[in-house]
């Protein structure tokens, strides 16, 4: 289907191969202009250009017209970026602590890497968690405060509490999981 059929019909516009192709090639280097302002990086921007793209293909969506299907890429876009940006900021924080740490520890590049997924799965995994939540799992696992100090910080009962770890440590198990099924394939 001709772009200017899809223009006509704003209604059609699914992005699916030939679709996608069309969006691709008309908002490709737009996208990619877009996000070099944003990141301050050719290459980078080129690489969540068509990271959004891959999302986009994998995820196939229905769009009203060509401005939704814009204002859809940009969205898209900002997410990748946000990700990235918060992916360097654990990154960076890791390369902090290991340059702090005695020379007697060294890890080899594969432990590095699978460090750095892990936080950076529990950087996202608290992301998404409600706030409270998300404090009581840190005051805990990484203070070490007990149930009842966080109980009095977040101004909840302690059962409240038990119910935010649980809530928080179910999100574990499941990068767990993920991990897990990663290692066997």
């Amino acid at each position: 289907m001709p772009l200017s059929a899809l223009q006509q019909n704003p209604s059609t516009l699914v992005c699916h191969n030939e679709q996608l192709g069309q969006l691709y090639s008309h908002h490709h280097g737009w996208l990619r202009g877009w996000l070099r302002k944003r990141v301050g990086c050719h290459e980078i921007a080129a690489d969540l250009a068509q990271d959004t793209f891959v999302r986009l293909l994998s995820n196939p969506k229905y769009l009203k017209d060509l401005s939704s299907a814009k204002r859809y890429l940009c969205t898209v876009a900002n997410g990748l970026c946000i990700d990235m940006w918060r992916k360097k900021s654990v990154e960076q924080a890791w390369l902090e602590t290991l340059a702090s740490r005695s020379d007697d520890l060294e890890l080899s590049p594969e432990d590095q890497s699978i460090i750095l997924e892990t936080l950076c799965e529990i950087d996202g995994m608290l992301g998404r968690l409600p706030i409270n939540v998300a404090n009581a799992f840190i005051w805990s696992q990484i203070d070490g405060l007990t149930y009842q100090k966080i109980a009095v910080k977040l101004g909840v009962s302690e059962r409240t509490v038990k119910k935010y770890m649980a809530k928080a440590m179910l999100q574990c198990v499941l990068i767990e999981a993920r991990f897990n099924d990663a290692e066997i394939l």
